[in-house]
């Protein structure tokens, strides 16, 4: 009897060590990996705008960005975004407190590689329409979101110092990272 016992241990073992290197070379990741809510912070610069031929028109100076935020993944491809940002040491949009008209969509591939994108809504001290789209990574068993800008779009812009100008809708070229790690809440003790 124990050497029975000892042998569906060590079949057991085996058969979960072969599925979990299975399930790991075939991609943990789907959208169901991000839930819950996840602390941001991001740094970089708004550089200028981009001309329809993806030409940069660059500012005279380059504009700091300092952003924190919380998402809440729903697990199935969308989100809701607070945040609060400085622009070149002012509150991005004359922001007086923490922002939570955002929302947005993300997707997750099999191998933790994925987009998001925000969304700004009407009622925030930035212009409704804002896009800023992200290409992410999921690392750290779903509890590390690590992304770079690939998109920010905006109603509206400042001048560059060449006098190009933003006409309704146009996207800035940017250079920013944000990383997301996942709220965990521990109980008292």
């Amino acid at each position: 009897m124990k050497i029975k016992h000892s042998r569906v241990t060590a079949v057991t073992a085996f058969a979960l060590f072969s599925l979990s290197s299975a399930a790991q070379a075939g991609g943990l990741c789907s959208n169901a990996t991000l839930s819950g809510p996840y602390g941001f912070h991001g740094h970089g610069e708004i550089l200028g705008l981009l001309d329809s031929n993806n030409k940069l028109h660059p500012f005279a100076s380059p504009l700091t960005l300092d952003d924190v935020a919380i998402v809440t993944f729903d697990g199935s491809g969308k989100f809701t975004r607070t945040d609060f940002g400085m622009i070149n040491g002012l509150p991005k949009g004359g922001q007086t407190a923490f922002n939570p008209y955002q929302s947005g969509t993300y997707t997750v591939n099999s191998d933790c590689t994925g987009t998001m994108k925000v969304v700004y809504g009407s009622g925030g001290p930035v212009a409704a329409g804002v896009e800023t789209d992200l290409e992410i990574v999921v690392s750290d068993d779903g509890t590390l979101i690590e992304s770079v800008v690939n998109k920010a779009y905006s109603p509206s812009s400042g001048a560059t110092a060449d006098g190009t100008t933003c006409p309704p809708n146009c996207d800035q070229g940017v250079q920013e990272q944000f990383e997301g790690k996942k709220v965990l809440v521990y109980g008292f003790r």
